[in-house]
């Protein structure tokens, strides 16, 4: 009797987790592409076992990608169409906010159109919308997610054109430069302002061409990117040595009044790590 309904307790489970699956598939696509392809996906997804995560949840990216390799899942539309993304997650609001701009832009989304944010059961949603002849490639945003060592733990289709994703942020950190010790560190001319991970650092000087008209702008953040100060020179410099406080983990350089006046490369040479 006990063998028996272990047994049955092991079916009702496979049959649980199979239908965890299936579902998943079935909130992707629509239900005539289901029907129509239902042989096709049976074999596709073989075997099932392989599209689940350790922890027992549906493997979003790689039952995306399986659809989409196969050629079930489009993500195109005829006409530009009104997109909305909601991305979440447990995290720093302040990083998650850059790290999900930063990873749209890289990917070529730079119009796009805060809806809404804000904590709902401490949980965080970024909500933003955008005019688009696709949605959001989910396989290309997980891979520039990354990156910045975030990783999606769900992605959830309300229709064609409104997308969720739940991020995992456990381990998350800016894809930026890394300033360490001994180490010189060429800024070259861009438009946007410099990031950099000083976390090791206690002290970096930074050299300017005489080319430059460089006003310098420093602003320091912690590892949540809370803003801690702001420093401005508004003197033309060719030399400063910045101090790094200790919860100090991000940096941002730029210029008082405009980018354009750094012409030649900014130059870092660290002097002093931080002592643990």
């Amino acid at each position: 009797m006990v063998k028996i309904f272990l047994i049955l307790t092991l079916l009702v489970s496979f049959s649980s987790a199979e239908d965890l699956l299936i579902k998943k598939i079935q909130s992707l696509i629509s239900p005539a592409t289901f029907a129509k392809d239902k042989a096709y996906i049976d074999t596709i997804f073989s075997p099932k076992k392989d599209f689940y995560e350790e922890d027992g949840r549906v493997d979003s990216i790689k039952v995306i990608k399986t659809l989409k390799d196969n050629g079930i899942l489009n993500l195109f539309f005829k006409k530009p169409r009104d997109i909305n993304i909601s991305f979440k997650t447990k995290g720093a609001p302040l990083l998650f906010i850059k790290i999900m701009s930063d990873s749209l832009q890289n990917i070529g989304y730079y119009k796009y159109m805060t809806k809404e944010s804000g904590f709902n059961d401490s949980e965080f949603t970024w909500k933003i919308n955008l005019i688009s002849e696709y949605a959001a490639d989910p396989i290309i945003v997980s891979q520039e997610l990354k990156k910045s060592n975030c990783k999606i733990i769900d992605v959830i289709k309300e229709n064609d054109t409104d997308w969720t994703y739940i991020v995992d942020m456990k381990n998350a950190k800016l894809d930026v430069p890394k300033v360490e010790d001994g180490v010189e560190l060429k800024l070259k001319r861009s438009l946007y302002a410099y990031w950099l991970n000083v976390s090791n650092m206690e002290k970096i000087e930074i050299s300017s061409s005489s080319r430059n008209d460089w006003y310098p702008h420093i602003a320091y953040y912690d590892k949540s990117l809370k803003l801690l100060r702001v420093n401005k020179i508004d003197t033309k410099k060719t030399n400063i040595t910045l101090d790094i406080k200790e919860d100090t983990h991000y940096i941002k350089i730029s210029d008082i009044y405009t980018l354009k006046n750094i012409k030649d490369d900014l130059v870092l040479s660290p002097t002093a790590k931080k002592i643990n």
